[in-house]
């Protein structure tokens, strides 16, 4: 039997069909061995195999926890990363900050090399040359290359000449394999992107496919599957598998409802994940990010914010209340939980709001309402206010955030959101819907 597995911030779910009927599982995610989860589930389903959405990617790039990536590129344009765009999303912010690639400036090597932009050799790249790029590769401790040389696209030969050279030491990405299109920012960021990812997805997989004992499909982020060995040999496909599969999912829900425009709305633990269905299909863009990278990929277009069950709720420095972007994951997961979290949650608001019940996890996992209560009420008195206002406030800031991201995604497009009904899932989702 085959199930479907989401592996998310804070559980792993799973859901296969049997004998006629869906049948589904709940394991805490674990963070550090995500694979691990994975079989858990596995054997309380009784499945062999699985069809499988992931955020183990998009989490590795988010909390900068890849492989040492070296960057290769043409001479004189080592800091290409650095540079990027000059694009200012708060133009009247003083103190921007830019999100950090992945690759810091002392670790990308220039290459004496030159194609034209006809593809033609302008300047050829010897064998001495690629010989001196991968002692300075080595000697920087480099676990993983990525290559993006100026007009590759046009003319792939000295990226690969760099592939056979450097593959029997590292994991290697060319950016002439992952995006052989123009706008080198963009490749650049996104074959780094890929060879970040690249040890830490391989591993994951191969781990899973010690424990299935077989091949398995895992979702990529445009919305189709791939065959796990083939997302080994591009793994930046995953950066947005978790949430794609969702999307993916609500397109045949709405053709069973006959619906053919809706707004889906994918609460979990950590984020918030809105998209639109048109006609019964899912909309894609070719302009994402992850962190604040550019990813020149085609990927449905999810617009995410930091609000989730686990979102951690607080005070800000003018005094009001602010929930997230930081979660408190599966681990320690939510006061509720029982497992040492130590700040009150947005589940731990649903809880004494009587929207969650008495246990999850099949009634494995009890919840305790003893210690969301003496969370929330710990928040109440510092702003002097009562508990059962803390929990309304709690819910209704969340709630509120929500609604813009989602209104924004509409009126990006031009839509009006009283044309769209809303579909709501993951685990908080169907408890903000209404």
């Amino acid at each position: 039997m085959r199930a479907g597995v989401d592996v998310g911030g804070t559980f792993t779910d799973f859901v296969a069909f049997r004998d006629g009927q869906f049948v589904s599982s709940k394991v805490l995610s674990r963070s550090r061995e995500p694979d691990a989860a994975v079989v858990a589930g596995m054997r309380a389903l009784g499945a062999d195999s699985i069809a499988h959405g992931t955020t183990v990617a998009t989490n590795a790039i988010v909390e900068r926890r890849g492989a040492r990536t070296v960057l290769v590129t043409t001479a004189g344009f080592e800091d290409l990363l650095i540079i990027g765009r000059q694009n200012r999303p708060s133009l009247y912010d003083w103190r921007v900050t830019r999100p950090e690639p992945v690759v810091p400036r002392g670790l990308s090597v220039g290459a004496r090399e030159r194609v034209g932009p006809g593809g033609r050799i302008i300047r050829p790249l010897p064998a001495s040359e690629v010989r001196r790029i991968v002692r300075a590769i080595k000697a920087m401790g480099a676990e993983s290359v990525a290559v993006c040389l100026l007009f590759s696209f046009a003319n792939p030969r000295h990226e690969e000449t760099l592939r056979k050279a450097l593959e029997a030491h590292f994991d290697v990405s060319i950016s002439s394999s992952v995006h052989a299109e123009f706008r080198e920012y963009e490749r650049a960021s996104t074959t780094s992107l890929d060879a970040y990812v690249k040890p830490l997805v391989r591993d994951h997989l191969n781990s899973l496919e010690r424990a299935v004992g077989a091949r398995f499909l895992v979702m990529k982020s445009g919305g189709g599957t791939a065959e796990s060995r083939q997302i080994m040999e591009r793994p930046i496909e995953l950066a947005l598998s978790g949430p794609a599969g969702g999307v993916s999912a609500s397109v045949a829900l709405a053709k069973a409802l006959g619906i053919r425009d809706l707004v889906t709305f994918d609460m979990g633990g950590t984020s918030a994940d809105f998209s639109v269905l048109l006609g019964g299909a899912p909309t894609h863009t070719n302009e994402a990010n992850v962190d604040g990278l550019p990813l020149a990929l085609r990927v449905v277009d999810i617009s995410s914010i930091g609000a989730g069950g686990g979102s951690l709720a607080g005070i800000d420095p003018g005094g009001a209340l602010r929930i997230g972007p930081a979660s408190a994951g599966a681990d320690p997961g939510p006061m509720c939980y029982g497992l040492g979290g130590g700040e009150p949650t947005v589940s731990d608001a649903d809880l004494l709001a009587g929207l969650l019940p008495a246990s999850l996890l099949g009634g494995s996992m009890p919840l305790r309402g003893d210690l969301a209560e003496k969370g929330l009420h710990d928040l109440a008195s510092r702003m002097r206010i009562s508990l059962d206002e803390a929990i309304l406030g709690v819910r209704r800031v969340v709630e509120s955030n929500m609604i813009r991201a989602m209104k924004a995604v509409l009126a990006r497009r031009g839509l009006d959101p009283r044309d769209f009904p809303l579909l709501a899932f993951g685990g908080a989702g169907p408890v903000h819907a209404a």
